[in-house]
């Protein structure tokens, strides 16, 4: 049972967390100029990476602190996300996501640079092709790179610490992994009009709702053995 409670509770956090959230707004609008398979293979990778080291280091800090201090820290952190979330969903006055703003101006100044350099070289964009449509080419690592850096000390991140340091670390790990595949997955299959048509709002106040829910479940068992 605690494999299965850590996976679901991983899977819905992480759901209620990335949608709307800037590393969607990165597989998002790259799978609009790129090829969509290597897109979500470099965007997932690295949140795959950074779920494993989150859950990894949860899973650590009991054994390295007393549980009963990790357990009220990690659900002091879910009370704290759940208020904030709440703030941010009850007074979001709607207009484009400023995420989404910045990562599409990220990409734009990409593209400029892109074409000023085929415009130099001509043969730059026959070359630029072919490096692109490898796994390992420069589209992946700046999909891993920007998803990555995007995702490091985010709110979800810090909330797979917190859980895997209450729940079982597998079960977190495999459900944050598949909440991230099911987001990045629907980023870049919806592309730009799917994140723009996303509410923020809702999202803010489901996620504030869900994280609330995680802190009373938490204060409730206490810290265990």
């Amino acid at each position: 049972m605690g494999l299965l409670e850590g996976f679901i509770k991983s899977t819905a956090m992480i759901l209620v967390s990335e949608i709307g959230d800037k590393t969607f707004f990165v597989a998002a609008l790259m799978a609009m100029r790129y090829s969509r398979g290597i897109v979500f293979a470099g965007c997932h990778s690295a949140l795959g990476l950074m779920t494993i080291l989150s859950a990894l280091f949860g899973w650590a800090a009991p054994n390295l602190i007393p549980r009963h201090w990790t357990h009220y820290a990690a659900t002091s952190l879910f009370f704290l996300f759940g208020l904030r979330s709440l703030y941010d969903g009850f007074t979001h006055e709607g207009g484009e996501s400023a995420e989404l703003a910045e990562v599409e101006a990220h990409l734009q100044a990409e593209d400029k640079r892109d074409d000023n350099a085929t415009a130099k070289s001509p043969k730059t964009k026959d070359g630029k092709k072919q490096q692109n449509s490898g796994l390992l080419s420069p589209i992946f690592l700046e999909a891993f790179s920007l998803t990555f850096l995007g995702e490091w000390g985010d709110r979800s991140q810090i909330a797979t610490i917190g859980l895997a340091a209450q729940e079982d670390v597998l079960g977190v790990t495999l459900g944050g992994i598949l909440g991230h595949g099911i987001c990045t997955g629907a980023a870049v299959i919806g592309g730009k009009h799917l994140a723009s048509r996303i509410s923020e709002k809702t999202v803010a106040i489901c996620g504030g709702v869900l994280f609330l829910i995680f802190g009373a479940h938490a204060l409730i068992t206490g810290a265990g053995e």
